[in-house]
């Protein structure tokens, strides 16, 4: 572990962190908010065992989508974004269906 460093705005006299950003014109980066997540579900049956059909050309896909489970194929595939703690209960949820 390397030895800790006296923040700059302390070394040159300033009472505090937000003070010293103002005068050098610092701006703080912004805090992320939660990533979001996209579940693809079939459009007829609604399952989510759906996956990207490749082109005649190897590696190249053209935007359509097959189902496995009902054998649908086309390009309007359904798109759920959820948050991360929505996202981590339907991967629960889906691993207590394998078990």
């Amino acid at each position: 572990m390397g030895k800790l460093k006296t923040p700059d705005w302390v070394l040159e006299g300033f009472d505090s962190e937000e003070e010293y950003h103002k005068k050098k014109g610092i701006k703080k980066k912004k805090i992320k908010e939660s990533k979001t997540f996209k579940i693809r579900r079939c459009p007829k049956c609604k399952s989510d065992d759906v996956s990207v059909l490749l082109g005649k050309e190897e590696g190249r896909g053209n935007g359509e989508w097959e189902c496995k489970k009902c054998k649908w194929s086309g390009i309007n595939i359904k798109e759920d974004e959820v948050s991360e703690e929505e996202f981590m209960k339907y991967l629960d949820e889906k691993w207590e269906e394998v078990i």
